[in-house]
């Protein structure tokens, strides 16, 4: 049995996840949604089994993956699952919202199964990266827990995302307003003389999102917030208000090269 996993990463976390996934599931292919965005047409998997893997945002999905799953057509798949990754809580109200979507899409199916996983959260314009110890026990934890999901996908376990009215109220409150600002909050980065105009902060962005002028980088205000040029600039030139002298953090399995990759396909 074919299984596709379309994935969304910022720094590695859920790559790393559609990765052990399609490892463990066997005949399985992973596909970047990011190499899909100026598709404009349905997006129609030639497989039996698929997932999405992607990050949570603001208890949501991220606007790619909102914007992707609209094209995506299910009609003819056998089992459709997704995993959300998350730094903290709100894992359900995203799976929830990805179900609705996908009933509205042109396939008018949703989800057969919803999972997360917790791994070291990301978002460093809020908070700090986890201290290495930390990471180490969670991405331990996380492994451990994608060994799981992957034999009830194989097994075609059918569990339907959960509510939480905690997350729901979360998502309703927050998210929207995230949304509407996304693609403009790249206003906040700025370089410093540290930028040796390296290009990584322009080859890791999946979406495009980043020119350089005059040797320093330019955003073009289409951001994900993904945070990829922030956590993985080689010198911690990009900043973003109160981000200097945070820690960054990049899954350790998952090399800059891997990143890089995303968006060019």
């Amino acid at each position: 049995m074919k299984t596709i996993i379309y994935y969304f990463t910022g720094t590695g976390n859920s790559l790393a996840v559609a990765k052990g996934l399609c490892s463990r599931i066997g005949d399985c292919e992973l596909i970047p949604i990011a190499s899909l965005r100026n598709n404009p047409g349905p997006v129609v998997p030639d497989a039996d089994r698929v997932g999405i893997v992607c990050p949570l945002y603001f208890f949501g999905l991220p606007a790619i993956v909102a914007d992707f799953s609209r094209r995506l057509d299910l009609s003819n798949t056998g089992y459709a699952f997704s995993v959300v990754t998350m730094g903290g809580s709100g894992g359900p109200a995203a799976l929830r919202q990805l179900d609705g979507i996908l009933k509205e899409g042109p396939g008018r199916r949703g989800l057969d199964a919803g999972f997360f996983v917790r791994m070291p959260g990301n978002y460093i314009l809020m908070y700090e990266s986890l201290e290495q110890e930390r990471i180490e026990r969670t991405i331990q934890a996380a492994n451990r827990r994608v060994e799981e999901i992957a034999d009830m996908v194989k097994r075609g376990v059918r569990r339907k995302p959960g509510w939480s009215p905690f997350a729901s109220l979360i998502h309703h409150l927050m998210y929207p307003r995230f949304i509407r600002g996304v693609h403009d909050a790249d206003r906040k980065f700025s370089v410093d003389d540290r930028c040796t105009s390296c290009k990584t902060c322009i080859e890791v962005c999946p979406v495009g999102n980043i020119r350089l002028e005059n040797d320093r980088p330019v955003w073009l205000h289409r951001c994900e917030q993904c945070m990829a040029c922030i956590q993985t600039c080689p010198t911690n030139a990009i900043q973003a208000k109160k981000t200097e002298g945070r820690r960054r953090y990049r899954h350790p399995e998952i090399g800059v090269g891997m990143l890089k990759e995303q968006g060019r396909r």
